[in-house]
């Protein structure tokens, strides 16, 4: 009987979160893709992180730190792409991610076009634009 609540719980939360995450009528409702992903970051991460994603980008130089590897992501989480912190570093805690950097501040309009993005086992509202970053760069993991 308990496992019965917990499925009926569960798969309500689930759907509860999808419908939250539906785009208003007339928005584009398709998750987003690689190529997506990948026109995002060439219009957002390329002058820091440079086109193959290894942080050798024109403004590199001028930054210390220096941008990180984003090919190198997975390698650094024993083979698993860590999108939790990925998306957290750049859309999440200002005082620990992109905004206490020299990143660009992602925010405004871009979460009002939500959509579902399974993060650790749970689906997660996603600014549609980060969630094709985060395809992109799961993509490009040597």
């Amino acid at each position: 009987m308990q496992k019965t609540i917990l499925a009926i719980f569960t798969f309500g939360a689930a759907l509860s979160v999808l419908v939250s995450c539906a785009a208003p009528p007339g928005q584009n409702q398709v998750m987003p893709t690689r190529a997506d992903g990948g026109a995002f970051f060439a219009a957002n991460c390329v002058a820091c992180h440079g086109a193959d994603g290894k942080g050798r980008g024109t403004a590199a130089t001028a930054l210390a730190p220096a941008p990180t590897n984003l090919t190198t992501l997975s390698a650094r989480n024993d083979g698993v792409f860590p999108a939790a912190r990925a998306l957290s570093y750049i859309y999440g805690d200002p005082e620990t991610s992109h905004l206490a950097r020299v990143m660009p501040q992602f925010g405004g309009a871009m979460a009002e076009d939500l959509v579902p993005v399974e993060i650790d086992g749970v689906l997660t509202p996603t600014p549609r634009e980060l969630a094709g970053l985060l395809v992109y760069l799961e993509s490009i993991q040597e």
